[in-house]
Order: structure tokens, then sequence, then C-alpha cells
């Protein structure tokens, strides 16, 4: 419960018509209006604590899980359960969905009716946001007190990172002969047997091939290898130095008026992570499209690797991990390298995304080309997002040591410089 400044005006003249019925003649009037104006202040208080008793709100969404750029829709739905009629509610979303429009004030709810309406806020940041608490605020008629309750929400809406669909992504040609295949033994269980073997002690149960078994009359197991086509992995440069940029949105894109008028067209946050980001969650959607196996690593904040795989549900965990990610690590892309060398497969395609073409870089490539996977860097241009211009032409660098590279500048069309390479 809270009083606001009409209140202490009402208990002002209260106390005067207090003061008028003592010290004057004529004190009946005085002693009339002061008895008026304290029935009234219960009056009010008691209207205050129950404008908000048996009241519901539902908010309700058909989707939780988007991505950056869309518009969110989500339904706000009050009830008034009691026999009377309720003259306003105010409504604030407190949610941590950024530009949130749920917030607005309602008028003349009937008993036992519903007022519903449609918030619509535009997706401008990555991550996780609950959906709550949404607080709930009436009073009096007369503005003397104000009476709130807070509904909380157990729902969460997560962003997942903006990314175009790519017809083509150049990578170099296979190191081996025969293009891409690559014939591993492994001891793992995989998809892909590659014949069998007699019995070795340490070999699990579940290897034994009974059908052999049974024609040589001793224990024969299968025999697996890793996937035969080669890897794509993805490493993300999350080092907090290199990046640059503002994650700040415009006036416009948080305009209820502007979101249901124009026609957005969706745009990346102008730095250099978050264009970095939606290049990786591109590139993996891609390969994995085509059937490859992608795996991904980044050190932000936190350490994330997640090893090569295929499929839609790889894809998935790539989307939501780089749904979390931030660029607040401390470890070069370098040293992130060389922790998942032992990983890499030779022939392995290694996409280098950063923002710089540093020492740290050109070691990291020496040491993957020395392994005999190939290389290609996508380069955030950091001084089109007010970051300092390299001191060497990138791509000269990079072109010496023969790895690919794409460029990103801000305001670029994604999926077209993705597409291009320059050589």
């Amino acid at each position: 419960m809270a009083v606001r400044r009409a209140f202490w005006v009402v208990v002002i003249i209260l106390i005067a018509s207090l003061a008028a019925a003592y010290y004057t003649p004529q004190s009946v009037v005085y002693q009339r209006l002061a008895v008026l104006i304290g029935l009234v202040l219960v009056v009010c208080w008691l209207w205050a604590v129950f404008s908000i008793r048996r009241v519901t709100i539902r908010r309700v969404a058909r989707v939780f899980r988007m991505q950056l750029g869309q518009l969110f829709e989500e339904r706000f739905e009050i009830t008034n359960q009691s026999h009377w009629a309720r003259i306003w509610f105010e409504l604030k979303d407190a949610s941590e969905l950024p530009g949130n429009s749920g917030s607005r004030v309602l008028s003349m709810i009937g008993p036992g009716r519903s007022r519903s309406y449609i918030a619509r806020t535009l997706l401008t940041h990555r991550g996780a946001f609950d959906l709550g608490p949404t607080i709930v605020s009436s009073g009096d008629p007369f503005g003397l007190f104000l009476y709130r309750t807070t509904f909380q929400s157990t729902k969460k809406l997560e962003v997942l990172p903006y990314f175009v669909e790519l017809n083509h992504f150049y990578t170099p040609v296979g190191l081996l002969a025969g293009g891409q295949a690559l014939r591993k033994k492994t001891v793992e269980v995989t998809p892909y047997a590659a014949g069998i073997r007699e019995y070795a002690p340490g070999d699990s149960l579940n290897r034994i091939h009974w059908k052999s078994t049974a024609r040589r009359d001793q224990l024969m197991v299968k025999e697996f290898e890793q996937d035969p086509q080669a890897d794509i992995w993805i490493f993300l440069d999350g080092l907090k130095t290199i990046h640059s940029g503002t994650l700040t949105a415009t006036k416009d894109e948080n305009d209820p008026f502007w979101l249901w008028n124009a026609r957005h067209h969706v745009t990346i946050p102008p730095h250099t992570f978050e264009y970095a980001v939606s290049a990786a969650a591109s590139i993996a959607a891609y390969f994995i499209q085509q059937g490859r196996s992608v795996g991904f690593a980044a050190a932000g904040h936190a350490f994330a690797v997640l090893q090569a795989s295929r499929g839609e549900r790889q894809l998935s965990k790539i989307l939501e991990m780089l749904a979390f990610i931030d660029c607040e690590g401390q470890l070069p892309l370098e040293a992130l390298v060389q922790s998942q060398a032992s990983q890499l497969m030779r022939g392995s395609s290694v996409i280098l995304i950063t923002t710089k073409a540093s020492s740290s870089i050109l070691l990291a490539i020496e040491e993957l080309q020395r392994r005999g996977t190939r290389p290609i860097v996508v380069l955030v241009d950091s001084a089109t997002f007010g970051g300092s211009a390299p001191a060497q032409d990138p791509a000269l660098e990079l072109a010496s040591r023969g790895v690919p590279m794409k460029l990103i500048k801000l305001g670029d069309d994604l999926k077209a410089a993705l597409e291009q390479t320059v050589r």
C-alpha cells in the first residue's frame, strides 16, 4: 500500500477542518466536513485494498524460442473475478526483456469480465529472459491510495542469434587424395562400421558380433571408424580486448508505433562480437544442412566446446551455446586452438572468426596448417565499428600463407559477405 500526493492534500484539509471546528463558533459545519473527509479516507482505503482482490493475470505466448531480430508477441489478459466493477488497473511489465512493451493502463473492467491486449517487442539481445514478473497497481477513484501486487512467472524466452541461409561457403580443396573422405579407426562406437576382428581383452561386450562369432566359433568384435567425411570446426574469438561497438538499441527499435506500422529490416547490433556470433551461426547452419559434422569452440567468460557432430540436434546445441556466449574472455585464439588441436582430424576445415589478423591468429594458423587442417579466417573489420585500424592489410598477411578470408564490415549484408571470399 502506498499513499499518493493527493492523500496529503486531503489530510491537510482534514486538519484545517478540525482546527476550524475547535476555534470557530460555527463548529458544526467544520465538524461535519471533518467527518465527511474521514469517511472518504476510510472508504478510499478499503476500496484500494480490495481493488486487486480476486484479479488474475495471464501472459500467453505461442513460442518461447525465437531468433534475434524477430518480433515477439505476447498476450496479456487480466480477469476481474469479483462481483464489482474495477475502475482502473496499471500493468507494469517488469521482465528482463530489453525494450519490453507490455506495460498498459486499463479502465472499467466489469464483474466477471476479462480484458486483453497484445504486446510486441523487437528482440535485440541474445540470451534467456524471464517473462515476468508483472506488477499490477490499482486504487480508489480519488487517487489517494495505491495498492500493488506482483504476479510471478516461470516462463522464459530464449533468443537465439540471428543467422542467414547461405547458398555456398568456400572451403579449400582437400588435402588428401580422393577428396574429403578420411578413414580412421576409433575405439568408440559410431554409426560407421569398418569390419570385424578377433576379440581382445578389454573389448566391450556390446561390440561382439554374434553371427560372426557363431560362424567362426570364436569371439569376434565389430570395428568402427570415425566419420569418413572431414569435420568442420568453428572457433570464435571471445577475447575482450579485441572487440568494439555498442549494444544499445535505437529509439525507433523500441517504439511500438514504429513496430506496428513499418516493415522491419533485421539489423544486427553494431558490435563486432554480435556480427561474429551471427557469422558463426550462419556457417554452422550451412554445413549442418549440407550433412557435415560441425564442432564449435569459444572462450568468453566461460569456456565452451561442442564436439563435432551432425544433424539438427547439433545445430540446436550450437545456436543455444551462441545465445549465451559473451566476449569477456581472457584466452587468445591461439591458446583456444591449441587446447582443441588433438580433436582436429587431418583434412578438417577450421574456421577462425575474429576481428584482427594479429600475431596470435597467425600462430594459430601455422599450428593448424602443421597439423594438416585447412584454416579459413572470417574477419570482422573492427575499424568500421569504431575500433583501431590494422597496421597492415590482413588480406595480404593471410594470402601469403595461402589462407582464404571472408571480410565483414559494419552494415554489410551478412549473406553476401560470407559467400564472397577475399584471396
